[in-house]
């Protein structure tokens, strides 16, 4: 009989995934609940992967020309009624503010009072206000294009929560753009796109599919939605990043016109698109395993840890002399165009240090005691191994390669998950098939099924909503890349031109 391993996180992935993850978030002190229903706390170590994939994001979204303005918290309701579709998609998730103070009741309890005479919403999303905005700002073609982008918080009033993947409260960045021409709108919306890929593949390594959502999964009040989307360890996809042409919509809606240079009067072409703090949910069902997250190198909270090894406190000036003058020269260093980020960990608590470490994801433990001092060498662990696979390496070489084993584990994690991702991709064409696919392998994983099926569509919203009702499968994008085959439907076997990606998600 096979001796079981003991991992860090109870219970492990195939045990109770959903519980896991939980349990993942707890253990590395990413983020906890808060006492508000739905809300969270993000930890600092959480919120350090959060500035860093900021920095990232907003390096790329400068380099094509985005500047970052703020809009208000609140909208006032008129705003959103101005676009129909748009108030529909949302209505049931707004928070609304209805009065401006409270006041003391006849049972000395605080009761609201001073109703406004219009209620505002707590910003779902910022179309309609910023929309306003750029009505005033808009006037000529010279003022065009517009490219702003807000780094802000939204609330969205979810029924059912689970902390960075869906939160009543989260962070997000949104960007709002307007155009002279449909043709500039278009491309903006696949640009902004592609650096959304490139955040999340090259950053973050997690593998995506690039797409078009159905008419179905379109952000309310677009014209075309354009999203990334990846495969986590329970085969269930996470929306990465989506980036939507809205057309003249929104710009009819808030009165966005301009003059052109044949000096007639035109409405703007818009555009808008968003990423939020459930990526970070993605780096941790993307690569975290029965011992805790792994955070990807180029955007951890932290880089290196070096844990001094002192049995004898006679050896303690040695190693605490040793590890300073280490973790000083380290942090010159720079890795993604950041300093390296060193912890020094002193605690004497014996083997709960290594294994915090461990839950934490740190990409590299550092051990160094009077032994390794004396032969002038540290002794490494890298998270994406076993963590008993550690190797002594002579102090200098370290030093001039530590980039480079953080590269080697940046890379590890992306073709870890590319090949987990294209393992549990496959074309679909039988109907049975095609149901059989999404039955769940064990009963007491119920989420946990075939992966993403690319199968044949017909095109047609009745065919989309059976397959939702039956097997609670949505599309999750048109392939940007698939091939212009027609077969038939795997609903109803009408004719099809071309595969789309079908899954269960998040």
């Amino acid at each position: 009989m096979a001796k079981q391993v003991k991992s860090a996180i109870t219970p492990t992935r195939s045990e109770d995934y959903p519980e896991w993850y939980q349990q993942v978030i707890k253990a590395s002190g990413l983020a906890e609940r808060s006492p508000v229903r739905g809300c969270m706390v993000i930890k600092p170590w959480g919120y350090a992967l959060w500035e860093n994939i900021v920095q990232v994001l907003d390096r790329m979204f400068k380099h094509t020309g985005v500047r970052n303005a703020y809009f208000p918290l609140f909208i006032p309701l008129s705003f959103l009624e101005r676009e129909a579709e748009h108030v529909e998609g949302y209505a049931k998730e707004c928070a609304v503010v209805s009065h401006h103070r409270l006041e003391k009741s006849a049972e000395g309890g605080l009761v609201p009072a001073g109703r406004l005479t219009e209620p505002l919403i707590v910003r779902p999303t910022s179309e309609t206000i910023i929309g306003d905005s750029f009505s005033k700002w808009i006037s000529s073609y010279r003022d065009l294009p517009l490219l702003i982008n807000q780094w802000a918080n939204v609330v969205r009033w979810e029924m059912r929560t689970r902390m960075f993947l869906r939160t009543s409260e989260f962070l997000w960045q949104e960007g709002h753009t307007a155009h002279a021409t449909e043709k500039e709108a278009i491309e903006r919306t696949a640009l902004m796109l592609d650096v959304y890929r490139r955040l999340v593949e090259d950053h973050l390594a997690i593998p995506v599919i690039k797409g078009r959502k159905s008419a179905a999964e379109r952000f309310p009040g677009a014209v075309d939605t354009m999203t990334i989307e990846a495969m986590m360890q329970d085969r269930k996809a996470l929306q990465a990043g989506t980036s939507h042409f809205l057309g003249q919509n929104f710009a009819k809606a808030s009165d966005i016109r301009f003059q052109t240079a044949e000096e007639s009067e035109q409405y703007a072409w818009t555009t808008s698109w968003g990423l939020s703090t459930r990526v970070i949910g993605g780096v941790i069902m993307t690569h975290g395993d029965d011992d805790g997250i792994i955070l990807p190198p180029r955007v951890a909270s932290a880089h290196v840890v070096l844990m001094p090894i002192i049995r004898k406190e006679k050896d303690r000036p040695l190693v605490m002399d040793y590890v300073d003058r280490l973790s000083q020269a380290l942090s010159t260093r720079t890795y993604n165009d950041r300093p390296l980020g060193v912890e020094v960990d002193a605690r004497d608590i014996g083997g709960a240090r290594g294994w915090d470490w461990i839950k934490k994801g740190i990409p590299l433990r550092v051990e160094i005691g009077p032994r390794d001092i004396a032969e002038d060498s540290v002794f490494v662990a890298m998270r994406n191994k076993p963590h008993r696979d550690r190797q002594s390496i002579p102090r200098e070489r370290f030093i001039d390669t530590v980039t480079d084993l953080l590269e080697e584990i940046q890379d590890h994690l992306l073709e870890r998950a590319r090949a987990f991702r294209d393992d549990h991709l496959h074309d679909v064409d039988e109907k049975a098939t095609f149901y059989d696919f999404f039955t769940p392998d064990n009963p007491e994983q119920p989420e946990i099924h075939g992966g993403f099926a690319r199968s044949h569509w017909c095109g047609s919203p009745d065919c989309e909503e059976k397959i939702k009702e039956d097997l609670g499968v949505t599309i999750r994008c048109i392939p940007f890349d698939r091939p212009d085959k027609n077969g038939p439907c795997i609903c109803c076997d009408g004719n099809s031109q071309g595969r789309v990606i079908f899954t269960k998600a998040y």
